[in-house]
């Protein structure tokens, strides 16, 4: 079955927060997901707030910066958060990449290496204390919450076949450490996909992807065109037509490429930024329950 995914990038105040929190449910979406960037709102926080004014949609860190936190500071958030969500947290997790937010905050951009050790370890802190019965609060959800691990790279990818419910991807190419993101083409992704399900060795995990672009149009060569131009030509209409990454066409048309996608993919859960949630709502109405 398809589950879809918000993402609130836009902070506000507490009236805008719980206003389109209730939308996102309203219109079907399944999850609702905080961002972990400087200049957005803290995702823990807004999180228990979405938690306060829903009662369906699961919530989803979509992804906390890693190298930011102390692991053991971090369990206490991570399991305080399922206790005042009641059981409703999914976890996302990721390496860290932009290299300005390091530097906003006074901190070294460790190396990609280091920033994967650190997740690696922190990985390993959440279990343990996870199971430790003297830690408080307890989660909810037994072990801990599900966790969706999300990158690119070979290294955290084999982290995430080992150790995530989710594994995210974000649908950019590989670039220089720290440098801007790029859009992958879909022979590109699929390769991605390939590489983690040969080190899933047996375990199964549900496949995520971010579709960054949504455009409802009535000729979607058209839009294709446009998405093109948006994207200094980088890929070709053709390329782009295949991309799970862009979602255009009428919302019949996305609908069939949702479907398509999980077919070539094995995606599943696809996750949009906040100013689409409009766009794809009549989509998620269309594909209830396939």
């Amino acid at each position: 079955m398809v589950k879809f995914g918000v993402n609130m990038v836009v902070p506000e105040t507490r009236a805008a927060w719980v206003e389109k929190c209730r939308k996102a449910e309203d219109l079907g979406f399944d999850v609702i997901g905080a961002a972990d960037h400087l200049g957005m709102a803290p995702p823990f926080p807004a999180l228990v707030l979405a938690a306060e004014v829903t009662s369906r949609p699961r919530l989803n860190t979509f992804v906390i910066n890693t190298a930011f936190y102390n692991p053991v500071l971090l369990a206490r958030d991570v399991t305080g958060t399922d206790q005042f969500t009641e059981g409703r947290l999914e976890l996302g997790l990721g390496a860290g990449y932009v290299k300005a937010e390091f530097e906003a905050a006074g901190m070294e951009f460790p190396r990609a290496g280091k920033r994967v050790d650190h997740l690696e370890n922190t990985i390993k802190v959440l279990n343990r204390l996870y199971a430790d019965l003297n830690h408080k609060p307890p989660a909810v959800q037994k072990p801990g919450p599900p966790l969706m691990i999300a990158g690119r790279g070979d290294r955290l990818l084999t982290l995430a076949a080992q150790h995530a419910d989710i594994i995210g991807f974000t649908g950019t190419a590989a670039v220089p450490d720290g440098g801007a993101l790029a859009v992958e083409d879909a022979a590109g992704i699929e390769e991605r996909v390939d590489f983690v399900r040969g080190k899933l060795a047996g375990r199964e995990a549900e496949l995520n992807i971010l579709s960054h672009f949504v455009a409802v149009v009535e000729d979607r060569r058209e839009g294709l065109e446009s998405l093109r131009e948006l994207l200094d030509g980088k890929l070709t209409v053709d390329q782009l037509a295949e991309l799970p990454t862009a979602l255009v066409g009428t919302h019949a048309q996305i609908a069939e490429q949702i479907l398509a996608h999980r077919e070539r993919f094995g995606f599943t859960y696809f996750t949009v930024l906040e100013h689409n949630m409009d766009a794809l709502a009549p989509v998620i109405e269309a594909l209830r329950g396939r």
